[in-house]
């Protein structure tokens, strides 16, 4: 999926949440499940994609992933269980 995304992954259902963007989701999803930097995701086994949101231009995804950031843990928690209720990963379904 080559377009500009922002995505949320997490280590188990109401675990620790990263939040990214990028402009091709499957790769950048697959490099963190390879852990290939060390860093937040890799520290905490962070390797789920539990959601995302394509865009058409990264300006508006960029603009979303910010606003994102600045939401407090249960709306981003509720955000996620709208689209995904049982924290299934997607990954599977992008690829």
């Amino acid at each position: 999926m080559k377009a500009p995304a922002i995505y949320i992954l997490t280590n188990k259902p109401n675990g620790s949440l990263y939040i990214g963007v990028t402009s091709n989701l499957v790769k950048r999803v697959w490099q963190h499940r390879q852990e290939s930097s060390t860093g937040f995701t890799s520290k905490y086994n962070i390797k789920l994609l539990v959601y995302y949101e394509v865009f058409d231009d990264m300006y508006n995804a960029i603009s979303r992933e910010k606003q994102l950031k600045k939401w407090n843990r249960q709306w981003k928690i509720h955000l996620i269980e709208s689209k995904d209720p049982k924290w299934q990963d997607l990954y599977s379904s992008i690829i």
